[in-house]
């Protein structure tokens, strides 16, 4: 997969989505269709999106009964997503079955989509954790276990915020991803993310893929932004 940067193509429909890659024509992206547009467009927005050479993370996050998300991933698979992913809170034998679906629908002859599992989102806390969700473990723990568990699953990756990129790296080795959502340039407010960190600090904490999407989106110059975001991951500071 492309560039190191997946942008949230978080619009509610495809006429916003061309609004706003007017500026990059002819510059390929690694973009993410989440449910707000996929519930509205369907399939036909990543077969958009391919055909003007982008890949795609279609960002569903499946999470039932493994037979469920197996057929529905062997669906998925022929939509032509580069990525897609699932919640590693449905258990081993969920996301196993995922991985049989992808590999049942994948057509002959090309990638299967890689597949990675939610750790937990980057909007929760550690008082969400115990008080709402009844998990009694540390936050760091409880996304070190997920990790763990996807990765012997046969999952490709996991999304977490960058803070964990570290510990799963160490837990389940270098060339299991982490793409970590929850960036923010370090002059703008977090929002409903909680576990935020700027796009220099996820490179340093080791995180292959970062998810951007509202300070590209909302940006009074996407295309400038983005040149940005690519100035800062190399290291450089805000000009």
């Amino acid at each position: 997969m492309h560039t190191p940067f997946i942008v949230a193509l978080d619009f509610p429909s495809k006429q916003e989505v061309e609004r706003f890659l007017r500026p990059f024509a002819g510059t390929p992206l690694f973009v993410k269709v989440g449910m707000e547009l996929y519930y509205q467009e369907g399939p036909a927005i990543v077969a958009f999106l391919k055909e003007q050479g982008h890949a795609v993370f279609l960002d569903l996050k499946l999470h039932d009964i493994p037979n469920t998300v197996k057929q529905a991933m062997k669906g998925l698979a022929r939509v032509g997503a580069d990525l897609v992913n699932v919640h590693a809170a449905g258990g081993r034998r969920m996301m196993e079955a995922a991985i049989e679906g992808l590999d049942a629908g994948t057509p002959s002859g090309t990638m299967r989509p890689r597949c990675i599992a939610v750790t937990q989102l980057t909007s929760t806390d550690e008082r969400m954790l115990h008080e709402e969700l009844w998990i009694d473990r540390p936050l760091v723990e409880t996304v070190g276990h997920y990790a763990a568990l996807a990765n012997e699953s046969g999952l490709d990756g996991v999304v977490c915020s960058a803070n964990e990129a570290p510990l799963i790296k160490e837990r389940c080795g270098a060339s299991f991803l982490a793409v970590t959502p929850g960036i923010r340039f370090a002059d703008e407010a977090a929002h409903d993310q909680v576990r935020v960190v700027t796009p220099k600090r996820a490179r340093e904490l080791g995180a292959d893929y970062i998810v951007v999407g509202r300070s590209l989106t909302r940006a009074a110059d996407p295309l400038k932004a983005y040149e940005r975001l690519q100035h800062e991951w190399n290291g450089g500071e805000k000009e």
